[in-house]
């Protein structure tokens, strides 16, 4: 079943709020990250304790495309991966499923939307090179080892141990994966 890239926006973006919300229910701030001078977001909404960045994701408002990556790598990616990575800006955000602990990637900044394509360039061609299904990665595992992707021929999710094949389907599209997760949201210290 395709799904309409709006379907998927608005469920990048409702997961996005609700893990917001549920950071916000535990600590009564945003969420933090380390301040870095040279890397500004327009996530970034003010400083908390001196050191750390309060932050909320923010939905994408200047065109970002995966034509350079297309073009050079003459291939099209799924609709699913390019409509994922172009939603929103955001910090990565940490989640559970039934499967265990993940947490998704996002760009930060547009520096860091074009240090990702350079990650999806090089898993492509690494993928290539060792004649596999293609795929591309949005998310990390509580395995080092292991790593969530979309394939690229039908948008299905896959866990994926690094340089093997995709192993074990966990949902038939992104937007139907991202209904069986929950935020995850650190304890308090």
């Amino acid at each position: 079943m395709k799904i309409s890239k709006n379907f998927l926006s608005d469920r990048v973006w409702h997961f996005a709020q609700d893990y917001l919300q549920a950071y916000q229910l535990r600590f009564q701030h945003l969420p933090i990250t380390e301040k870095i001078a040279d890397w500004p977001s327009p996530c970034e909404q003010g400083i908390h304790q001196e050191i750390y960045s309060l932050w909320q994701p923010i939905k994408v408002t200047e065109p970002l495309t995966f034509t350079n990556v297309e073009t050079a790598l003459e291939l099209t990616l799924h609709d699913d991966i390019k409509t994922y990575f172009t939603t929103l800006y955001c910090d990565s955000l940490d989640a559970s499923c039934e499967h265990g602990d993940l947490s998704l990637l996002f760009a930060w900044n547009s520096k860091d939307f074009a240090r990702l394509q350079e990650n999806i360039i090089g898993h492509i061609l690494m993928k290539t090179k060792l004649k596999q299904k293609l795929t591309v990665f949005f998310a990390t595992t509580d395995d080092d080892d292991h790593i969530l992707s979309i394939a690229n021929d039908d948008g299905a999710v896959w866990v994926e141990k690094v340089g093997c094949e995709p192993h074990k389907k966990l949902a038939q599209s992104l937007a139907e994966f991202l209904q069986q997760i929950t935020p995850r949201i650190p304890p308090k210290a």
